[in-house]
């Protein structure tokens, strides 16, 4: 059995986040319809390292295959890329221990989320543009609430009584391009939908809407106050997953470079 370790880059926007899903477009879906020209109906297992909301993006999703049959990475590699859409690419392949998971492997993942301080004809799909002025230094006092060992249970849509809500939160930056607000968060793992809260709180921190106090209200509550301010998915992308070895960068290059011209 050939065991394979893909990275995949996706644009969200056209697509039912990653998990494969019956009756609509996903990731996974068109990843499998495109394996299976590639591999010429062999038989495989693709699992990835975890789901991504509806259009949310990626730069660095990670995927693992496994098949009894297999070109070499390369040849497979570009195989995949002839039959992907052209807003899924396959960056690279590497070939994997065989008892390599993409998912139980993972010791850590990086989300950048993109705000955008001005209109931007290009990259709608990609930021949260807000006409609101936002106090980045109250957005980074906020943040600090975010780190360490969380219970993010007010955070999420996942059920508490099926799976443990703490997650061990590295690190929390908000740092600033130009037009841009760059949110980014290391954390051990992420359930679903907290990233998007946290950037949701952060912003109404830096509204005034919020103090950083009021954070600190919201994650010692079981309350669903949080999903008031629920960030909107284009500008959340899943930027790297980590596995025991790999150093973490200290800083990712967002996507979208929007000029400082108004």
């Amino acid at each position: 059995m050939s065991r394979f370790k893909l990275t995949i880059e996706y644009d969200g926007t056209r697509y039912s986040g990653w998990q494969k899903q019956p009756g609509v477009r996903t990731i996974q879906g068109e990843c499998e319809s495109a394996l299976r020209q590639a591999l010429q109906g062999a038989k495989f297992d693709f699992q990835g390292s975890g789901r991504t909301d509806a259009g949310v993006h990626a730069t660095g999703q990670v995927a693992h295959l496994g098949t009894g049959t297999a070109p070499a990475p390369d040849t497979l590699r570009l195989r995949l890329n002839d039959a992907l859409p052209v807003d899924i690419a396959v960056i690279t392949v590497e070939r994997a221990p065989e008892s390599f998971h993409a998912r139980h492997d993972a010791v850590g993942k990086t989300y950048l989320y993109q705000i955008s301080r001005r209109r931007t004809a290009f990259g709608k799909r990609y930021v949260w543009w807000l006409k609101d002025q936002l106090d980045v230094l109250r957005m980074r006092e906020a943040s600090m609430a975010f780190l360490g060992m969380k219970d993010l249970r007010a955070f999420t849509d996942d059920d508490p009584e099926e799976k443990s809500t703490k997650v061990l939160i590295e690190d929390l930056r908000v740092t600033e391009s130009g037009d841009l607000i760059i949110i980014r968060i290391d954390g051990s793992h992420f359930l679903w939908k907290s990233v998007r809260r946290i950037t949701g709180i952060l912003v109404e921190v830096g509204r005034g809407s919020l103090s950083p106090a009021d954070v600190l209200d919201l994650l010692g509550s079981s309350s669903k106050n949080a999903a008031r301010f629920t960030a909107p998915p284009s500008g959340l992308f899943l930027a790297r997953v980590y596995y025991k070895g790999m150093t973490r960068p200290k800083t990712i290059h967002h996507l979208l470079n929007v000029p400082h011209e108004r």
